[in-house]
């Protein structure tokens, strides 16, 4: 494996008791999202009139998670990007538990790639209704440090569904390099699913030769998700390998953050069995 960290499935943790399922499902309904850290953000100028509370805490962002772990009850495993693992920002709230119990998620797991301490944790997270076989954290490489995958395993390691969730570069090199980390990453398996804030658009060259190098599914052009108030531009990607099946794919018109969330029904294939 390339992972940089490994958790077992003890890792995950438990937000409440799960529901064992009768039959595995053959399919999952799956959301990834940039929550900025639950900020409302409307308008560009509130990046300056709001900017504060990127930093201290405020009463608007519990109502606005609230809002959020409602939508999210709805889906059967969530990626989430720019979520903090609780610092003074957010009050200490953990928001990766916050919206689990809120959208009554019984697994959750987060991945802190840019720790500032007290003053912020900046993280990656993960909402599911099914057990991880086992967790692994991924740095990415760049000149700056802080971004990162989180890869999941459910299944047997057979026929095991792999979940990867992202937050890449803003600087069009360091995104290059580090999907040149994660096409090798994902040639390792053979059910994958590839989901995040890419902050590229879906025929960018440095997209296209992600799947180019890899078994992905061709993706969906022209999913805008962002800025939430006026979609302009399709940063947020759900991808599939070839041995899964696309369903409904859509863009939500929910601007609680910045981003819009993307979701996709997925068909899995006979052999994968996810664990309740």
């Amino acid at each position: 494996m390339i992972g940089l960290a490994h958790r077992t499935p003890e890792g995950a943790y438990t937000a409440l008791d799960p529901v064992i399922e009768r039959e595995p499902p053959r399919q999952l309904r799956v959301m990834s999202y940039n929550i900025q850290s639950g900020l409302e953000t409307r308008r560009y100028h509130h990046y300056v009139t709001r900017g504060w509370q990127h930093f201290w805490p405020s009463s608007s962002r519990e109502g606005n998670l609230d809002r959020m772990g409602h939508m999210l009850h709805q889906y059967d495993l969530v990626g989430l990007q720019e979520v903090d693992a609780g610092s003074f920002r957010t009050g200490y709230v953990n928001q990766v538990e916050y919206l689990a119990r809120r959208g009554t998620f019984p697994y959750w797991y987060y991945q802190t790639n840019r720790n500032l301490g007290r003053l912020a944790q900046h993280s990656n997270g993960l909402l599911t209704r099914y057990r991880p076989a086992s967790i692994d954290e991924h740095a990415l490489p760049g000149r700056v440090p802080g971004r990162g995958a989180l890869h999941l395993r459910f299944g047997g390691a057979g026929e095991a569904l792999n979940v990867i969730i992202v937050h890449l570069a803003l600087s069009r090199r360091a995104r290059a390099t580090q999907l040149a980390y994660l096409a090798d990453l994902i040639n390792e398996h053979r059910h994958v699913i590839v989901m995040g804030d890419f902050n590229c658009h879906s025929r960018s060259p440095e997209f296209t030769t992600l799947v180019d190098r890899t078994e992905l599914l061709e993706p969906v052009h022209d999913l805008h998700t962002f800025p939430s108030w006026k979609p302009q531009r399709n940063i947020d990607h759900i991808l599939l390998s070839s041995s899964l099946e696309v369903g409904h794919v859509r863009v939500l018109d929910y601007p609680l953050s910045d981003h819009l969330p993307i979701t996709m029904d997925i068909s899995l294939p006979e052999g994968i069995e996810l664990v309740g």
